[in-house]
């Protein structure tokens, strides 16, 4: 529900960052912090601000409790969401004077670019819980192009500092022509990775490795100490990111990126493991 109107905070921010301007290809500081799960706030160099895919529990309790704490109210200029799933879409709960749910096409303020790319959820489970079973008990066809729109998706891909970002989602291992070639020249990619392969298996995430060669990998969508239940059937990425060439393992739940040190790097995991931030 959205609560916007019980907010303290205001657009002061937003209307700076518009009257000022600013160019994404501008090369600066970048900072990611990581809140669990799948969701991050991507600080620009010139101190915009934007939450990708806050998380709440299933409001219709089905599916049990996957976090046992809400989402931080955090003051953040920009929220968004990859998808209509429950574990995505808590876009009430940061204090955001603007939101962008489920975004397709280009957005600009200062020196961040928001590019939604339209495209569809993974909708066959390649590891052990075999989720895509509910779509039969509900009477739903998962196979795009007659999906349900909760298994839409957008792939999202942030331009700040000089980098870009994508973000996944829980978008499926084989995007389609047109996505794939948006996503040429991708410096940071964010992708669901876990040891029960929830959303893609080891192969499917080698493939679209190989087929971006981006210079970062940075794993979400996995358990999260201190943030999922065991209920989510998650396993964290320890075993995923085993198996990557000299990972760098982080310490805290902030990630700075320089666009020269990000653009010396080949398909380098970062991996932020049960590292958050709570504001």
């Amino acid at each position: 529900m959205p609560d916007a109107w019980r907010f303290p905070e205001n657009n002061n921010k937003v209307i700076e960052a518009q009257k000022r301007g600013g160019d994404s290809a501008h090369e600066g500081l970048v900072q990611i912090d990581f809140f669990g799960h799948s969701a991050f706030r991507i600080t620009s160099p010139m101190g915009t601000t934007l939450v990708i895919d806050p998380w709440r529990n299933d409001p219709s309790g089905v599916l049990g409790r996957w976090f046992p704490h809400e989402f931080p109210e955090v003051y953040v200029d920009i929220v968004t969401s990859t998808h209509a799933h429950f574990d995505h879409d808590a876009l009430y709960r940061p204090h955001a004077p603007m939101v962008l749910d489920r975004p397709a096409g280009e957005f600009t303020l200062g020196d961040f670019t928001i590019t939604g790319l339209a495209e569809k959820h993974q909708y066959e489970a390649p590891g052990w819980f075999k989720w895509h079973n509910v779509f039969k008990e509900i009477n739903q066809d998962p196979v795009p192009p007659n999906n349900a729109m909760h298994l839409d998706n957008v792939i999202l891909v942030i331009e700040t500092g000089g980098l870009r970002i994508a973000h996944w989602g829980d978008n499926r291992y084989n995007p389609d022509d047109r996505v794939m070639k948006a996503l040429e020249g991708v410096d940071v990619l964010i992708l669901p990775i876990d040891e029960s392969k929830h959303i893609l298996s080891y192969e499917q995430i080698k493939s679209i490795a190989e087929a971006l060669s981006p210079h970062v990998i940075i794993p979400c969508h996995y358990y999260t100490k201190g943030v999922n239940s065991v209920l989510s059937t998650l396993d964290t990425a320890d075993g995923w990111v085993d198996q990557q060439p000299d990972p760098i393992r982080l310490i805290e739940g902030t990630l700075s990126l320089k666009h020269d040190e990000v653009k010396k790097m080949k398909v380098k995991t970062i991996y932020f493991g049960s590292n958050t931030v709570s504001e």
